[in-house]
């Protein structure tokens, strides 16, 4: 196979869906009037402008964040004195407890000691054979599709998809479809119900205030962590049969006084890789897909990397390392569409930031939405331009204005592994399918635990050079 490498064809910039940025007050009433806990809809005009300032109206004074300088200051937190935010780890602890993803302080530094040894199985070359082996039973699923003509959720498909690779990885198990499809649904149920959990507690509630999850919550993250526990119990039982994700993290052991993780302890840590791994990639691939279906010259780009016919040899793992647009196809859909849309921290002490006097239980929002999209961060800042990050166009680019993995000491260890998964799904994609949106008007995004279109994304599919 030949790599080819086309070069910018020059059209109009496509201006993806996004909230309309509203007047403080207006921006409220329209998010309480929709009654979905849509964070974005909340967010407005002015945040989009300054480098920090009060944001909206509520209980607790809520600074938001959008200077690099400070953001990176902020998340390296050398002093512990800003935490994951309490909203946050309220949400995320029925799925995830006490795990790395939200503990802080010396709890996090021993937990990261001990699961550091696990980040080595996400080698790209050990998982690249994972990635291309789920890709390729898609494909199988998609093909029937075509034959079919039927629509079905884009959504759910890429949550199949990126669960089984991640699920591969950590468990070196294939995902059955009707347990990938339980995942999805129940992280579906959990995103909506723990968003309206976080506004109203926002607007209203005192810092740190105890955090009651909902029926519906409970149910399913504990359908979630039934299945994870299913797959860790064949670990256990094996004895040290494996070498993996799992296997890593069953065998580690506190330096400081040799003890292991807890059977709950492992779900909670292996959570975090699901979470991770899963959840958030196949919200940036959901966006990346809607728009190359959107924008047919996106999905044509994306396939002459690798050769526009479906015939071609297979993608190689050293052919990924040289698929630039369709990495910049993914790094731009992060931009416009990070999956953490935000990242809130609270002050566990006063302290000054700049003119303001931060009291105990302040949050400070840092929103990668909102710096992605800030006027004074970037050119055409809700326009979709992939060709933005190559590297003739660097000097564009404000550094520390880009930070879809975070960044400091708990940057993802995971964004190697996730932008040559999605690179690599966009051209298996692009080069044999075409995918069209129904009712495309109706796509809006969200922000419940990722950033995520407030309806699943029904599409149509059909083989590259069949009739449309």
């Amino acid at each position: 196979m030949v790599n080819r490498h086309p070069a910018p064809v020059q059209t109009e910039l496509y201006h993806p869906p996004g909230p309309e940025p509203l007047p403080p007050l207006a921006a409220l009433l329209r998010t309480a009037l929709r009654g979905e806990g849509n964070l974005l809809s909340l967010l407005p005009a002015s945040a989009y402008q300054v480098p920090f300032g009060p944001l909206g109206y509520s209980r607790r004074f809520i600074l938001i964040v959008n200077d690099p300088e400070q953001i990176r200051s902020i998340l390296a937190d050398p002093d512990d004195v800003f935490p994951k935010s309490d909203l946050m780890v309220g949400a995320l602890e029925p799925l995830v407890g006490d795990s790395i993803f939200v503990s802080a302080g010396d709890r996090w530094r021993a937990q990261r000691r001990m699961v550091d040894p696990a980040f080595s199985h996400m080698r790209l070359s050990l998982a690249f054979p994972s990635m291309s082996a789920a890709i390729d039973d898609m494909e199988i699923r998609l093909d029937e599709r075509c034959r079919t003509g039927e629509a079905f959720s884009l959504d759910l498909m890429l949550g199949q998809l990126t669960a089984d690779i991640i699920c591969r990885t950590v468990f070196s198990a294939s995902l059955a479809n009707d347990t990938a499809r339980d995942v999805f649904e129940s992280f579906s149920i959990f995103e909506r119900s723990v968003a309206h959990v976080e506004l109203r507690r926002l607007i209203f509630d005192k810092a740190f205030t105890a955090i009651p999850q909902s029926p519906p919550v409970l149910e399913a993250c504990e359908r979630i962590r039934r299945h994870i526990g299913v797959l860790l119990d064949r670990h256990l039982a094996s004895k040290g049969g494996f070498d993996d994700i799992a296997a890593s993290i069953i065998a580690a052991r506190d330096p400081q006084d040799g003890t292991a993780f807890t059977r709950e302890e492992l779900i909670d840590q292996l959570g975090v890789f699901f979470l991770a791994g899963h959840e958030t990639t196949a919200s940036a691939l959901t966006w990346a897909i809607f728009i190359s279906a959107m924008r047919p010259e996106v999905a044509d780009r994306i396939a002459a990397e690798v050769g526009q016919d479906a015939g071609d040899p297979p993608v190689t793992f050293e052919q990924t390392r040289s698929l630039t647009y369709a990495r910049n196809v993914f790094r731009e859909t992060l931009r416009l569409y990070p999956p953490i849309t935000f990242l809130p921290r609270v002050a566990l002490k006063p302290v000054r930031f700049g003119r303001y006097q931060l009291r105990r239980g302040s949050m400070v929002m840092i929103a990668p939405w909102v710096i992605h999209r800030h006027s004074q961060l970037w050119k055409n800042p809700n326009a979709f331009d992939p060709d933005r990050f190559l590297p003739e166009r660097e000097h564009e680019m404000t550094p520390g204005a880009y930070l879809p993995f975070g960044i400091g000491r708990r940057v993802c260890v995971g964004a190697a592994f996730a932008t040559t998964e999605a690179s690599l799904i966009l051209v298996r994609l692009m080069r044999r399918y075409r995918f069209t949106v129904e009712r495309p008007e109706r796509v809006r995004p969200v922000a419940r635990l990722t950033t995520r279109p407030a309806e699943e994304v029904m599409v149509r599919i059909r083989r590259v050079g069949s009739p449309a």
